[in-house]
Formats: structure tokens, sequence, C-alpha cells
């Protein structure tokens, strides 16, 4: 039976998961009982709850799971979905460990979970529920500045992190630090500027440094830079839209498709991404788009000839039965889990070039990291020397105009006397961690003959962190 048509045996999303990790296991030779200590999760939390909505008291199950607390706090995020699980909310907080290991975040992970569609629910009831839903963590143990720290996931955004950091500060009145009890908060209630576009962002800067290694480009049958590429995005979801527009605004790429779940937008010029966006906002799905060819057939639109394919949606979408017919020479990771393992396997044999998940979307994670930081020190980045960076600039310039007798340009001028803003020193940290962190895994990748994929190379650099940490205060 052929690779593509080969049947995929029955693994749930953690067990994909824990193969990847295996894998990489074996490549370093840890231990057997250090590896059985790192991969399952610490403990899961589940909940039952009431709430009262409209005169009938509805019941709702959430989860909190916590991977590692071999960093804390343990940090992740929190959905709300129809079709989250217990398994599911665990391979999240097992990523979440190795993502943060991963990318020198110093956290342990953990993942939280709401069995609900928020899109049945109005403003007024998804509030209730949110609330009576952080009272459950609360009382459980597992929200907390110090232990456990949610953030925004899918069906959850600013306004849901909002309502729990006010339902916190209620609880713990006399905690100063109430406000780093999650992150992903709007601006004006403890939050960071930068952090909606956040993950995003951060897959621009991988697939940026990507594009500065030559030998890596070749190996993905590419050349060049990102302009010009021609890209597939299946989700314009939060991450997937601010990355479509980065990469089409700033570095000139095509977006060629859009996948969301009615169907497939098409334009080999390149999409208006913007307009695709605020369609799909309208319309809740791209049927009717009127600047580019519509399909119902999504899902094969995955399998589209192009240079870089992008999976920004939900775990899973690329298994054995489609992976012998993706045509893309990248695969990047911007979703979690986006790729089975039996997947991985079939690209990997065909040479096809994948930039994981535990790497490429740690965007998020590195911002919420600086947003905590900010909430913890009370003080906002760049307060203390920002007019001091400004007033050594404009001497640098009188004296390079004094030196040459000459006149600096105004732009010139106004570039070196600039002092950075918050959201620059922001962006400035996210890209010198995803920079750093895929030149660690690349070099990792170079150097050992036994890792052979940058997915068992990331994994190997938390794997190795994570069990130093446990060596370190003698767990083992």
């Amino acid at each position: 039976m052929a690779e593509a048509e080969a049947v995929e045996p029955r693994t749930s999303f953690r067990e994909n998961v824990e193969r990847m990790v295996d894998r990489a296991v074996e490549a370093i030779g840890l231990d057997s009982g250090v590896a059985a200590a790192i991969k399952p999760c610490n403990s899961v939390i589940q909940v039952t709850f009431p709430v009262e909505l409209q005169g009938e008291v509805r019941v709702f199950t959430g989860w909190r799971a916590t991977h590692s607390t071999h960093r804390l706090p343990a940090k992740g995020g929190l959905r709300f979905a129809p079709e989250v699980c217990q398994d599911e909310v665990e391979a999240l907080a097992a990523l979440m460990s190795y993502k943060c290991a991963t990318v020198d975040i110093p956290f342990g992970g953990a993942k939280g979970g709401l069995l609900i569609d928020p899109r049945e629910y109005t403003r007024k009831e998804l509030m209730l529920i949110t609330r009576r839903f952080t009272l459950e963590l609360v009382r459980k143990g597992v929200l907390s500045p110090a232990t456990n720290v949610p953030a925004p996931d899918m069906g959850t955004g600013q306004r849901e992190m909002a309502w729990i950091a006010d339902t916190y500060k209620h609880l713990y009145p006399e905690d100063i630090n109430y406000l780093a009890a999650v992150t992903g908060k709007p601006v004006d209630q403890g939050g960071i500027r930068g952090r909606v576009e956040a993950t995003g962002r951060g897959v621009q800067y991988v697939l940026r440094e990507f594009f500065r290694h030559p030998e890596a480009v070749g190996e993905a049958g590419l050349e060049g830079d990102l302009r010009g590429k021609r890209i597939v995005v299946q989700g314009l979801g939060n991450v997937g839209y601010h990355l479509a527009r980065f990469l089409a605004e700033e570095d000139g790429a095509r977006v060629v498709a859009v996948i969301e779940r009615d169907g497939v937008v098409v334009d080999e010029d390149g999409l208006p991404v913007e307009e695709v966006r605020r369609y799909l906002e309208r319309h809740r799905g791209l049927r009717g788009f009127p600047k580019a060819e519509f399909s119902e057939e999504g899902a094969q639109a995955l399998e589209m000839d192009c240079d870089i394919l992008i999976p920004a949606a939900l775990e899973g979408q690329i298994h054995s039965g489609n992976a012998g017919r993706i045509r893309a020479g990248l695969v990047v990771e911007a979703a979690n889990g986006p790729v089975t393992f039996a997947a991985d396997e079939i690209l990997h044999r065909r040479g096809v070039v994948i930039l994981p998940d535990s790497l490429v979307n740690a965007g998020g994670v590195t911002v919420s990291y600086f947003e905590w930081i900010r909430n913890l020190s009370h003080i906002r980045f760049g307060l203390m020397q920002r007019r001091h960076d400004q007033l050594r600039g404009m001497q640098m310039a009188t004296l390079l105009e004094d030196h040459a007798g000459i006149h600096m340009p105004a732009h010139a001028k106004e570039g070196l006397t600039r002092a950075p803003h918050e959201i620059d020193l922001i962006r400035s940290g996210l890209d010198d961690t995803m920079r750093l962190a895929f030149q660690e895994i690349r070099e990792v990748l170079e150097e050992d003959n036994t890792v052979h994929d940058y997915r068992t190379a990331a994994y190997v650099i938390a794997i190795r962190k994570i069990a130093r940490s446990y060596l370190d205060v003698g767990i083992y």
C-alpha cells in the first residue's frame, strides 16, 4: 500500500506527542526512568460546575492539566471549544513544557480547556461562565501568579483574560500581583502591547532566521528569501491572520490560498489578507469572497503546489492519509500538533522539511513571559532609560555633525535620536528569542549524528534541559 494511502493507527493527540518525545529520548540515550518521570502530566484537574442562564441551570466541564513544575509557574493557554477533552489538554500541556524549554522561557507547562461552544452564548453569559470556571480553578489550586498562569487560546482572548484577572483579584484582594495571575489581558488591564500578534510575529521571525541559512533553505528545495514565496495558510484566526499579513506586507511573500472551515480561497497573484479576514468575520466563512476563487475542498488545498505550507488551525490536519500528497517543500507548524507522528515520518522520508510547533509557535508564551514579568515588576519596560537613551543619541548626532562639519539628514538624525518604545523592546526580545532558539536547534541538527530533523532536535534540547533541572535539585 502506498504511503499516501496507508491507514494510520488510531492514536490520540497525547500519544502522538509521546511518540515524538520517545524518538528524541532514544536519540540521546536518556535513562528510561528519567524519561518516565518527564513524559506524563504531574496532575490533571477536572471540574464540573453549574451556571444559571436564562432561568435554566446548565452544567459545564473543564480541565486544567499541569505537565511539569520543574520551573514555576506552570504556563499554558485556556481554550473554550466544543471538541476539547482531557487527552487534548494533557497533550497541549506537555507541548508547553517542551516549548518553554526549547526557547529558554523559565516556565513549566500547563493547559486548560472548557467544553463549550462560545458562539452559542451572549457576552454576559460567557462572562458568568468564565468567572465561575475561574473560581473552580482557584479552589483547586491551579490558578495563581506563582504557580499556574493561563493565557488565551482557541475560543478565548483578551476579554476572557480580563474577566479571569478580575475574578482572581476579588478572591485575593491583598495580592498586589493579581494581574500576573493571567497573561494576554487588554493593555489597559495590565496587558502588554504586542501580545495579540505575538504568536504570528514569532512564526515570522523563525521563518526569517530560517532563510538566513542558505543550507537550510536548500534542504527544503527553496532558494533566496521570503520574497515571492507561494504560501498556503490553513486557519485565519489570530495566529494565521497576523502571520499571513506580516509575511505579505513586510516580507513580500504571496499568500496564494487561505483555508477555513467552509473551504478555501485561492489567488495565484496573492490574496488581500486584510480583506479576506474582514469578509470571514462578517460572513463566518469564505464562500462568496469576491476577489478570489472559492472551493469547498479545503482539506484538499493542503495538497496544493506551494513553497511553504502553514497549518495554523487544529491538530492532526496532516496525517498518513494525505502526507504522501503534500507538495510544499517546507511545512511550518503555526498550530499545535497539526502533523501526526505517522505523517511526520512520511514527510521526513520524502524530504519535506518541517519546522515544529515546539519552536515555531512559541512567540505567544514568550511575550506572555514579558507580560508576566512586567506585572510582577509593576513598571513598564524602558521607563527608566528611554529619555536617557534619547539624550545619548542626540549627543552622538551633535558630535558627528561637529566633527564632520555637516548637517545630518533629518531621517538619519531621527533614527539616531529615537529612543525605543515598549513595543520595540517587546519585538526585539521576541526576535532574539526565536532566532537563538532556531540557531540552537540547527546546531544540534548539524552536530548530532543521531538527530535528523528539526522536531527531534527541538525535543532533544527541551528534554536535556528538563532532565538537567531534575538532576540539579536531586530528584534523581
